[in-house]
């Protein structure tokens, strides 16, 4: 699973998402990309199920790049448990995600089996994704 080594803050607070991505919006590594077109977190385990699912559909050629990180803790408290008494331990990492964010990227594969990929990818997310291709790219 993908969580930071250490933080300087054990927990965080929750923050807003407001506008789009600026960073990390373009296809910098890959041929094709699946990007994020609503804001939401994502967690480790939607991470990395989409990751195996990508891999499984591609056979294990070509590359594969995640684009996101989850670094932000998400805390949650017991069940049952009273208001008060502070806040809640850290139960999992989220990655903020916003729209126009690229979120996987593939290389080295077809562009069929790439879109395919990317779409079984995209269902184990909870925000909308859309499969796209870099400006420069040629079919071989």
């Amino acid at each position: 699973m993908l969580m930071p080594k250490r933080v300087k803050y054990r927990k965080q607070q929750r923050g807003r998402m407001r506008g789009k991505a600026t960073r990390g919006a373009t296809i910098a590594f890959g041929e094709f990309g699946l990007k994020a077109l609503e804001p939401g977190w994502v967690t480790q385990r939607q991470i990395e199920a989409s990751r195996v699912a990508i891999t499984r559909m591609m056979k294990r050629e070509g590359k594969v790049w995640i684009r996101i990180f989850p670094d932000k803790p998400f805390t949650k408290k017991p069940a049952e448990t009273r208001m008060g008494k502070g806040k809640g331990a850290p139960e999992y990492w989220v990655a903020v995600v916003k729209p126009g964010r690229v979120l996987f990227e593939i290389g080295g594969v077809k562009r069929n089996v790439a879109e395919e990929a990317l779409s079984l990818a995209g269902d184990k997310l909870p925000i909308k994704t859309k499969f796209v291709v870099r400006p420069d790219y040629r079919e071989a």
